[in-house]
C-alpha cells in the first residue's frame, strides 16, 4: 500500500490488532515489488515467505513477474474496496485466495446516498441558497409545492453491495424503490422491499436516480443524453459510483438549464475544470469523493481486513472472499 494509506489505515488503534493476529514486520512498507535495492536490503529473502500479503489502496499490480518473487504466497486481504487494480488473472491462476474490505466501505456510502435521497426530496440545498440569498422569509408552500419524501419514488441502479445496503435504509420511510441490475434476481430484490424494471422504465417514474454501478466497458456514459432525457422535470440524479457512468457534457446542459438536479460525489474528469459551471449552481451539490470511508471510518475498513486474517489463521473461509467470475461485473 501507499505510505499514507498505512498511515491512514493502521493508526495507533489498528496496528495492534494486526500484530496480534500475524506475524508482521511493522517497520516493512512495500510500495512495489521491484529487485533487491542498496535502501531495501533482503528484500527478495523477505518476499520468499510472505504467505499473505496485507495491501491498501496504492497496492501495485500484483503480476507473474511479482508473484515470481512470492512462491509462498496463498492469500492477499485486501484492507479497502475494489480490488481490480491489484489483482491480476496471474493471482486467479496461482488459486490465490481474495478477500476485500468492500462491506466495509460500503457502509459509509450508503450513509451518504441516505442522507443525499432525504435532502433533496426536501429541497434542502436549493432552499438554503434561497433563504441565504433572500436572508428573509420564504414562502415555502409556494415555493416547493411537491416537496417530501412521503410516497416518492427512488431507483437505484446496480444491486450492489453499496445499493443492496441503501435498499435496507430505506425501508424504514414510506419511499417506493425500484431497482435496474441485469445480474440481480427480482425475487431476492422483491425480498429487500424493491421492484426489479428497466433501466429506461427506472428512469421515466423516479424521483431520485443513484448510482450503484461498476465503472465497466459496458457502463460507460450508461446515463447518455437520451436517457438522462428520460428523466422527469426536477428529478435528481445522485452518483457515489464512478464518473464514467454518467455523460459529463449532457448532464451539464440539464443541470444548466434547471431541468434536474444532481448530487455529484463522482465526476469525469475526476475534478472537474475549474470553470465548470457546476460548482456555483443552485442545483447541484459537488463533494470532493467523501461518501466512501474517511477519518475514523477507516477503522472499519482495518478491523474487517484483520478479522478476515484471523479467519485465514484459524483455517476458516473468509467472510468477504471476492469471487473471481463476479469480480468481472462488479465494483
Amino acid at each position: 500500500m501507499s505510505p499514507g494509506t498505512r498511515a491512514a489505515v493502521l493508526s495507533g488503534r489498528m496496528l495492534p490488532e494486526l500484530l496480534r493476529v500475524a506475524d508482521v514486520d511493522p517497520d516493512l512498507l512495500l510500495t512495489g515489488f521491484r529487485r533487491d535495492e542498496p535502501d531495501e536490503p533482503g528484500l527478495g529473502r523477505r518476499l520468499a515467505q510472505v504467505e499473505v500479503l496485507f495491501t491498501g489502496w496504492g497496492c501495485p499490480p500484483l503480476d507473474a513477474e511479482a508473484l515470481e518473487r512470492m512462491p509462498q504466497l496463498r492469500a492477499v486481504v485486501h484492507a479497502a474496496g475494489s480490488v481490480k487494480h491489484h489483482v491480476t488473472e496471474a493471482c486467479w491462476e496461482r488459486g490465490l485466495l481474495v478477500s476485500s474490505a468492500a462491506a466495509a466501505n460500503a457502509v459509509p456510502v450508503a450513509e451518504y446516498t441516505l442522507a443525499a435521497i432525504l435532502f433533496t426530496n426536501k429541497r434542502v440545498l436549493e432552499s438554503a441558497h434561497a433563504y441565504r440569498a433572500a436572508r428573509a422569509p420564504i414562502d415555502l408552500l409556494r415555493r416547493y409545492p411537491a416537496v417530501g419524501n412521503y410516497h416518492r419514488t427512488v431507483g437505484i441502479v446496480g444491486a450492489s453491495l453499496i445499493g443492496r445496503r441503501v435498499m435496507d435504509l430505506l425501508r424504514p420511510f414510506d419511499l417506493r424503490v425500484l431497482v435496474h441490475d441485469p445480474y440481480a434476481d427480482p425475487g431476492e430484490l422483491a425480498a429487500l422491499g424493491a421492484e426489479a424494471c428497466a433501466l429506461d422504465e427506472l428512469l421515466r417514474r423516479s424521483d431520485v436516480v443513484s448510482l450503484h454501478a461498476p465503472a465497466l466497458p459496458q457502463t460507460r456514459h450508461l446515463l447518455d443524453a437520451a436517457r438522462l432525457a428520460l428523466m422527469p422535470d426536477g428529478a435528481t440524479l445522485i452518483n457515489t459510483a464512478r464518473g464514467s457512468l454518467v455523460d459529463t457534457v449532457a448532464l451539464t446542459e440539464e443541470l444548466v438549464a434547471g431541468r434536474l438536479h444532481a448530487v455529484l460525489d463522482h465526476t469525469e474528469p475526476e475534478v472537474l475544470p475549474a470553470g465548470s459551471p457546476l460548482y456555483n449552481l443552485p442545483n447541484v451539490l459537488l463533494t470532493p469523493h467523501v461518501a466512501g470511508s474517511l477519518g475514523g471510518e477507516l477503522d472499519r475498513l482495518a478491523a474487517t481486513a484483520v478479522e478476515e486474517l484471523e479467519r485465514y489463521a484459524l483455517g476458516l473461509g473468509f467472510r468477504h472472499g471476492v469471487d473471481r467470475v463476479r469480480l468481472s461485473y462488479s465494483a
